[in-house]
């Protein structure tokens, strides 16, 4: 691995430098000298002498070592150390050691990834080998998913099913209107309850005989569109009594006209606790209306000597309750036949 041409100052190859900066020179400052001083002189001074030929001192028969660190004074009379080359020689060491980390750290991320690279094409090779081992032969084979199937797929009929009946058809005819018709049918129970309003049932009747159970004309005119029979029911509650008359018919276009043409009014039936109202004088409210084959009828009044008047909204809530009961029954009737119908079997 190479760090670049020359390389660091510390390492073999250097540019001709010397360690401590001289371009060749000796250690201690002579160019192309011993390490003395001399030009090509014996290392004591000599010349091709020998080296005891000139007396020393025989305490300290040899000669002072070189001093590579440059702690050796510059001159006989100074013994300072030289500090600027001691400087240059511990930045050399610092640069030195900071290439060796960079160096080493190359060449550690190198063999990480080698290291890496070969586990993973250990593994691969492992879990090919292991494919074709004879032992994964011994494992038990899949379970054999099941081909196409025998069982007949379900079959849609291109025949749109019917709608489901019109309750209002079982009511417009008596054809259709086949379902059990009576006092009872029509007004069940001993009482009535709208919201929080709680109505006494009082007297019923029915009759054949459909002008018998009209005042004023109307019994002509029920007669004259084909009216079947009367029902007749009273409810009463603080002194205000309500009779209901549904006239029957054989088809909705004969009720229909009838309501139209409605003058006069129901009777007021009176009894089972409800004294005799709308005779005598008082003014009492009356109303028509029809759905289906049948056309019902209102009257309402109080039970004492006293008129309703346009403004008596507790006369009018209390006819209106009534009137909407006996609606909704007729309706209820034809919701009865037309879900008996829907669910009966065919033929």
């Amino acid at each position: 691995m190479s760090f670049g041409q020359g390389g660091p100052q510390w390492s073999p190859g250097g540019q001709n430098e010397d360690p401590y900066g001289g371009q060749n020179q000796s250690p201690y400052g002579g160019q192309n000298q011993g390490p003395y001083g001399g030009q090509g002189q014996d290392p004591y001074g000599g010349q091709g002498q020998d080296p005891y030929g000139q007396r020393q001192d025989p305490y300290n028969p040899f000669p002072a070592q070189p001093d590579p660190f440059g702690l050796r004074a510059t001159s006989e009379t100074d013994n300072t150390p030289d500090w600027a080359s001691l400087a240059e020689a511990a930045e050399t060491r610092t640069r030195r050691k900071r290439w060796l980390l960079v160096g080493g750290g190359v060449l550690a991320t190198a063999a990480i990834a080698g290291i890496v690279a070969t586990a993973i094409v250990s593994s691969n090779s492992d879990d090919s080998n292991r494919a074709g081992d004879k032992n994964a032969s011994e494992l038990p084979a899949p379970p054999d998913l099941p081909g196409g199937t025998t069982e007949p797929e379900p079959s849609f009929s291109s025949v749109a099913p019917l709608p489901p009946p019109n309750p209002k058809d079982f009511i417009s005819s008596e054809k259709k209107d086949t379902a059990p018709l009576s006092v009872d049918t029509l007004f069940p129970g001993k009482k009535l309850t709208m919201t929080d309003r709680v109505y006494g049932k009082g007297a019923t009747a029915r009759t054949g005989t459909c002008a018998s159970a009209t005042q004023g004309g109307l019994g002509s005119i029920l007669e004259a569109n084909g009216c079947d029979q009367v029902f007749r029911a009273t409810y009463s509650k603080d002194g205000i009594a309500v009779t209901v008359g549904v006239a029957v018919f054989g088809a909705e276009a004969e009720a229909k006209k009838a309501a139209q043409q409605a003058q006069g009014n129901v009777t007021p039936l009176p009894g089972a606790g409800v004294p005799t109202f709308c005779k005598g004088g008082p003014v009492c409210r009356f109303t028509a209306n029809s759905y289906g084959r049948y056309a019902y009828f209102t009257a309402t009044g109080y039970t004492k000597a006293k008129s309703v008047t346009s403004g008596d909204s507790k006369a009018f809530q209390t006819g209106d309750d009534l009137a909407e009961f006996t609606f909704r029954q007729i309706v209820r009737r034809g919701e009865a036949q037309a879900s008996a119908a829907a669910t009966a079997p065919a033929g």
